[in-house]
């Protein structure tokens, strides 16, 4: 095998104003001028700084090694001890140079040195995959890292002006809680909320990002010098890089449809355990999944005629007949993503709330939500409709993100799902159910739901059901209908008489007396939320 370009070269030496040992008091280990030396000895890459009175000499290899962004001109280097049992750093300097220029050919250097470490080998790289690599399959990473890598999907989140507003006042609402802080931005994408935090006076911030979008963010970053020197972008996954320091802030947007899919939220629960102090804060703090069940002729007759075109006998010659009841099973999995009006809804609706700062990992493998809601009208119930809403517990406001119908419509949208077989309920009837999320590897979920139309009337107290409809959908694969709210008219097919009980204002995310007491009693509320 032809050896490395970079093992060719002569040693490189950058002259440095400064290099501290960051395990050793500053009498013990004083700072002075120092050389810093890329070379490769018995095989493996090193990286060497020798202070100028050779008193001190500081070698890492470079395959373990990782460097953190201070200012233009100052740097943490750091080494991973790969310990099984804590996780932790068995060395670190603090690097100073003498300009901006010397600091950015050091970096370059170090770049394309540890670059060419990990590539051919250093003994004491792991070949262990990581914890995200071992739940969730490669190609479903590798679409998921190239989708968010690409800049018009991220203008689309940046154009989401309820999205991005919402945590900017967050933010800047809060300043107390970033001033002077320490904050690690989870999935950082462009920057923009590590540009948010720094704003609000965060002491530094560490914008972690694993997809190609992390340079961009490195050129935005350094476009905007006013926060620069206090955001470092370290392009990797939360579940396999360090940090030289606990964040007292964690802030990221780790939200998807229906609050849990492409299962970001078990990394940010991870960056949680891994980054954040005993005392942090996590932005945003609480998310509620909201449901109810729903009545739309126009929806269930649009899902039913797609397959349609299978009930042909004569395509060309060929029956099409046989795979008409796997389309028709095909497009009912599809959950709907699309903005509804709030009078669809046939019952004030529920949530099942998620405490970030409690969950764990685990506990986002599967979901168990029991449903209960008593029927406002007569009518065909079509499915279940779904949204949620995040909560930012800062010390000075509380704010919601919500993605309601009725409220102004997000790049989130909301959520159904539309089962194949309807049930008929009577106003006053209680509907029952199950709303059942188990997570798959390819960073979403299969969610089962079962309602159920319950006995009503004299003798409904002796219980009993009526009907029952199941149905199965992957969130993974939704049928994106996008269509804004339509001016649905005062009648469908059967009628929909008046709803004064389910005004757009029945449905609003946020209940003084709920939030009140969520934010006295968080671990109380959390503790009923685990599974």
């Amino acid at each position: 095998m032809e050896s490395s370009p970079l093992k060719k070269l002569e040693q490189l030496e950058f002259s440095l104003d400064s290099v501290t040992d960051l395990s050793s008091s500053p009498s013990a280990s004083p700072s002075s001028p120092a050389v810093a030396t890329f070379s490769c000895v018995d095989g493996v890459t090193e990286l060497r700084f020798l202070q100028s009175d050779s008193t001190h000499c500081f070698t890492f290899d470079l395959a373990s090694a990782q460097l953190f962004k201070l200012g233009t001109v100052q740097f943490i280097c750091v080494s991973d001890d790969n310990s099984e049992e804590e996780r932790s750093f068995s060395k670190g300097v603090n690097i100073k140079f003498g300009s901006e220029k010397d600091s950015k050919e050091f970096c370059d250097s170090f770049e394309e040195w540890r670059k060419d470490a990990l590539v051919h080998g250093s003994s004491t790289v792991s070949a262990s995959k990581s914890k995200f690599d071992d739940k969730i399959e490669a190609s479903s990473a590798k679409m998921y890292f190239h989708y968010y890598g690409q800049l018009l999907h991220q203008q689309n989140m940046l154009q989401d002006y309820v999205r991005t507003g919402t945590y900017y006042a967050a933010v800047m609402e809060n300043r107390s809680d970033f001033a002077g802080r320490v904050v690690v931005d989870v999935g950082a994408g462009s920057g923009i909320l590590s540009m948010f935090a720094a704003q609000a006076g965060a002491k530094h911030v560490y914008a972690v990002e694993a997809s190609e979008m992390a340079e961009y963010a490195r050129k935005l970053i350094a476009g905007n010098p006013l926060f620069a020197d206090r955001i470092t972008v370290i392009k990797g996954k939360v579940e396999d890089i360090e940090l030289p320091e606990k964040a007292d802030i964690l802030i990221s947007e780790p939200m998807g449809t229906l609050l849990v899919n492409e299962r970001m939220l078990e990394s940010y629960v991870i960056a949680r355990d891994r980054f954040m102090s005993p005392n942090g804060k996590m932005f945003p703090t609480v998310g509620r999944i909201h449901m109810a069940p729903f009545s739309d002729e126009f929806l269930f007759i649009e899902m039913a005629n797609k397959a349609l075109f299978w009930q042909q006998q004569n395509y060309y010659g060929v029956d099409l007949t046989p795979l008409f009841g796997s389309a028709h099973q095909g497009y009912f999995s599809q959950p709907v993503v699309d903005a509804f009006d709030p009078r669809l809804l046939v019952a004030p609706p529920t949530f099942h709330a998620i405490d970030f700062t409690q969950m764990k990992e685990e506990d986002f493998y599967e979901i168990d939500i029991p449903l209960k809601f008593t029927s406002s009208v007569c009518t065909r119930v079509h499915g279940l409709a779904c949204w949620f809403d995040v909560l930012f517990d800062g010390s000075t406001v509380q704010r919601w993100l919500t993605t309601a119908p009725g409220a102004p419509t997000t790049h989130w949208y909301q959520i159904r799902c539309v089962l194949a077989q309807p049930i008929y309920v009577m106003a006053g009837q209680e509907i029952t159910g199950r709303l059942h999320l188990v997570a798959h590897s390819a960073q979403s979920y299969t969610i089962d739901l079962t309602l159920s139309a319950k006995m009503w009337g004299p003798g409904a107290s002796q219980g009993g059901i009526l009907q029952s409809s199941t149905g199965k959908f992957d969130l993974k694969e939704p049928y994106y209908r996008m269509s804004q709210p339509q001016a649905y008219p005062a009648a469908q097919e059967p009628p929909l008489p008046p709803q004064p009980q389910l005004n757009p204002q029945d449905i609003q995310i946020q209940s003084d007396d709920f939030e009140e007491e969520l934010l006295q009693e968080p671990a109380q509320n959390a503790s009923t939320t685990q599974l």
